[in-house]
């Protein structure tokens, strides 16, 4: 039982003041107004225990819809990609994983990591034998030589690392969409263009075709899944949309006629505000990154914010995702404080990080509110980020379907 001095039991509505949530077997058995005891909810013979957040500001756990729990971007990385095996990754994957848990996520979108690794880590922590977020594990589809494909390496090591899931024409995409799903994949992910970390001159244009695209989506769509795209500039955006996606990530030159598609098919942008000026600090103060991707890194970084700020304005559907990997993982609230700069309302960042990202992965019946009925995912704050939007930055106290992380 949790006594809540502020709860936001819906984002998206106004907190209640001195709250009472009961909890039993990970579920929100009753929310009810005023500090009641335990002896109202349990009777002589039962145990129970109270958790005084009477002082603190309560709310349904944070989403995350785009992390790669596996790496973080850095100097290192190079030598990474031969000295760390599949099982190092695994390791790292689960450090990465409690530290975003423990920052208050509680539920993210892996948007790409090694597929073996990635769904054994999901599964561990469903099973209770690793403490982390919620994951929802993509599986990657990439074209040839295409973001989600390996680059920047010699060519012995690109027969190793390239995507095992690439394609090239709607035939070999269709069957390869398959394949992914029957490993374990609970999403896919597509790159319909270019990308900044991919290290090759190509740019970030369209490179995915709309035949291809639309195979992927389609199939996926058939087998119950839903569809990622990464996509930065307008054509690969407009395309991606065309073909039904479900989110775009990035979406970073997005323009009206873009912002129309959106609202058509009501997908949802994902804006990565913090990938963005993340690697535009690296590339302005490190020298690791190649010209080819410093470049990029410089001009679509700064343009990321800017764009985001007109499709919010416009009603476009938004969920919080930051890319983390790129950035540090843990620091995941940060996304936050840069989507309040671009002048999105602190009331719709706890919506878009709570509500739209449980619509998103459609556990919206589940998760995203602090309703009877639902997984008990909560956190509390130190302060009301509803007045002061730093607030998510320092997370008081952490549970995850009922059992206690941080506190």
């Amino acid at each position: 039982m949790i006594h809540a001095g502020k709860l936001l039991a819906v984002p998206g509505k106004a907190p209640l003041a001195q709250q009472t949530l009961v909890i039993k077997d990970g579920r929100i058995t009753h929310v009810e107004a005023g500090f009641r005891p335990v002896s109202h909810y349990v009777t002589a013979s039962e145990q129970a225990q109270l958790i005084d957040l009477s002082s603190r500001f309560v709310m349904p756990g944070l989403m995350d819809m785009h992390v790669h729990l596996q790496s973080e971007l850095g100097p290192n990385n190079d030598r990474d990609t031969v000295k760390l095996s599949n099982e190092d990754l695994a390791m790292q994957s689960v450090f990465f994983a409690k530290k975003t848990l423990l920052a208050g996520f509680t539920t993210v979108r892996d948007l790409l990591s090694e597929p073996e690794q990635i769904y054994a880590l999901r599964d561990g922590i469903n099973k209770g034998w690793i403490d982390g977020p919620r994951i929802i594990a993509a599986a990657g589809v990439s074209v040839t030589g295409g973001h989600l494909d390996a680059d920047g390496m010699a060519h012995k090591l690109l027969e190793i690392k390239s995507i095992k899931t690439r394609c090239d024409g709607p035939y070999e995409c269709r069957k390869v969409t398959r394949k992914a799903i029957k490993y374990g994949a609970d999403l896919i992910k597509i790159a319909s263009t270019g990308g900044v970390l991919s290290d090759t001159n190509t740019g970030t244009g369209q490179q995915m075709t709309q035949d291809e695209l639309k195979e992927i989506v389609d199939t996926a769509h058939s087998l119950g899944k839903k569809v990622a795209s990464h996509a930065h500039a307008k054509a690969g955006i407009d395309a991606a949309l065309m073909a039904g996606v479900d989110s775009i990530e990035h979406g970073s030159y997005a323009d009206k006629g873009t912002i129309k598609l959106f609202k058509k098919t009501g997908a949802y942008l994902v804006p990565t505000l913090l990938a963005g000026a993340t690697v535009v600090e690296m590339a302005n103060s490190t020298d690791f990154m190649s010209p080819a991707v410093r470049a990029k890194a410089i001009r679509v970084g700064a343009d990321m914010q800017h764009n985001f700020k007109a499709a919010y304005e416009a009603g476009v559907n938004i969920a919080f995702g930051t890319d983390s990997g790129v950035s540090r993982h843990g620091t995941n609230a940060q996304e936050a404080i840069l989507m309040h700069q671009a002048g999105m309302s602190n009331s719709d960042i706890l919506t878009s990080a709570t509500v739209n990202g449980a619509d998103l992965i459609g556990m919206g019946d589940s998760l995203g509110t602090l309703e009877v009925g639902k997984i008990a995912d909560i956190i509390a704050l130190e302060m009301n980020p509803l007045e002061q939007i730093e607030a998510l930055l320092d997370v008081a106290f952490v549970m995850k379907q009922g059992k206690i992380y941080k506190q």
